[in-house]
């Protein structure tokens, strides 16, 4: 291993991918701590230390951020508007036929939805920046603190000096973009996940010391021991994958001879990935966030739905709130493994291309048969997503811990997922120059 890791170093070409990767990651970091123009830097950092952690309505928003939306920084938003806006661009390839289109044109097709993708992303900006603003000069981004210093955040309330903040934030998110793609042509991996990657890590030792010093050091190592089972247990299901066995008939063209080769169609268990965790958390953040600007003025009775929603649906304590989590969770991977596997297309082109599957006919047949083993590994792949999204939640029921514990949810899956798909990366790198890799 230590032999491999000075490879990389002593090959030129991959020191330097890798030096240009660690310096965009270390300027991402630096502007997660450079305040908005016209924030209070100091009454932030005081409501900060008096909330430890993320209320429940932005503790997603806030761990891709790696901590910079509760700081209202520059890089406030972080990642989050490129993610939603390539998860729409995505699901539109369903209700537009013309994004569907460009999907199968290749890499032309694919340039055209890139710049779609770039264009939602400032425009969700925009309306994320101003709700940002809005809900910090309301004094509601920390509704548990009673501290006057927390609705006191913005200094100038004038409107070009909100414009001028809405304008840095989006200005933030379009440079956090152009960062990202960066690192992928010129650095090692894909650059919007080593970005999430990095502002979630980010969060790890405070998570941790944060339990340590609450619940004391046996809490603390039981947690780490629970963590590394859990990372392995997720690494596990990460590799698994069932093979449905390929041949190719032999075809003659010409005076050559293509197919009659043996492959496999990798179908994982977990394929839908860390998505519809994000999809079932936004979907339940959308009530509280409903109940959060209809609470009364004072002196006044709240209505009866939103205290019930107050007490079910904001804290993630509530086992109602695990329920309807863990169903959300399910029925989103299988309509989002539904959008993004279509056994039918995958039939054509096999059929077209002189391949089946053993024992099954090519054409509707194949598509059937696909479509059951997917139907069935799904399932487990679900429960799985499942489990492993209310960690978090029992977490924070048993430890104390606040809602962004580190061993669970979309934080431990993207982990995970990017750091074995950059480690790939690196490893063909180093084979394709020292016919030996990082792995072995």
């Amino acid at each position: 291993m230590f032999n491999a890791i000075g490879r990389i170093f002593r090959t030129p070409d991959l020191r330097r991918k890798i030096g240009f990767t660690l310096g965009i990651i270390a300027l991402f970091r630096l502007g997660s701590f450079i305040p908005a123009p016209f924030v209070d830097f100091g009454n932030v950092q005081q409501c900060l230390a008096a909330n430890q952690g993320a209320s429940g309505l932005y503790e997603l928003v806030n761990l891709f951020s790696g901590g910079a939306l509760l700081q209202l920084s520059v890089f406030a938003l972080g990642i989050m508007p490129y993610i939603t806006a390539s998860i729409i661009v995505q699901l539109l390839r369903v209700v537009i036929p013309h994004f569907e289109t460009l999907y199968k044109e290749g890499q032309s097709g694919q340039a055209r939805l890139t710049q779609y993708t770039r264009y939602l992303t400032i425009a969700l900006g925009v309306l994320q920046s101003t709700t940002l603003i809005t809900v910090a000069r309301s004094g509601a981004l920390f509704p548990a603190n009673s501290d006057p210093a927390c609705s006191q955040l913005i200094t100038n309330d004038a409107w070009y000096a909100i414009l001028l903040m809405v304008v840095t934030m989006t200005a933030g998110t379009g440079l956090i973009m152009w960062m990202g793609e960066l690192v992928t042509e010129r650095g090692v991996g894909n650059g919007m996940s080593l970005l999430i990657f990095t502002s979630i890590a980010a969060t790890f030792p405070t998570s941790l010391w944060g339990i340590g010093v609450a619940r004391g050091w046996d809490v603390f190592a039981l947690v780490l021991a629970i963590g590394l089972l859990v990372v392995v247990a997720v690494v596990f299901v990460e590799q698994s994958q069932r093979r449905v066995p390929v041949q190719y008939a032999k075809r003659m063209v010409g005076r050559r001879t293509y197919g009659g080769n043996n492959t496999y169609i990798p179908i994982k268990v977990n394929m839908a990935g860390v998505v519809p965790v994000i999809f079932a958390s936004s979907l339940l953040y959308l009530p509280a966030l409903i109940a959060q600007f209809n609470q009364p003025a004072a002196g006044e009775e709240p209505q009866a739905w939103v205290v019930w929603i107050t007490n079910y649906l904001t804290q993630g304590d509530h086992p109602l709130y695990m329920l309807l989590y863990f169903l959300l969770i399910v029925g989103f991977t299988y309509f989002y493994v539904a959008i993004t596997f279509n056994p039918d297309d995958v039939a054509e082109n096999m059929k077209k291309y002189g391949g089946f599957i053993p024992g099954i006919r090519a054409g509707r047949p194949t598509a059937e048969y696909l479509d059951y083993v997917l139907t069935r590994i799904t399932l487990p792949g679900s429960i799985y997503l499942g489990l492993i999204a209310l960690l978090p939640l029992v977490a924070f029921s048993w430890f104390g811990a606040n809602q962004n514990f580190p061993f669970g949810g979309a934080s431990i899956l993207i982990i995970v997922g990017v750091g074995l798909e950059t480690v790939k990366q690196i490893d063909a790198q180093l084979q394709q120059r020292h016919y030996e890799g990082l792995l072995r």
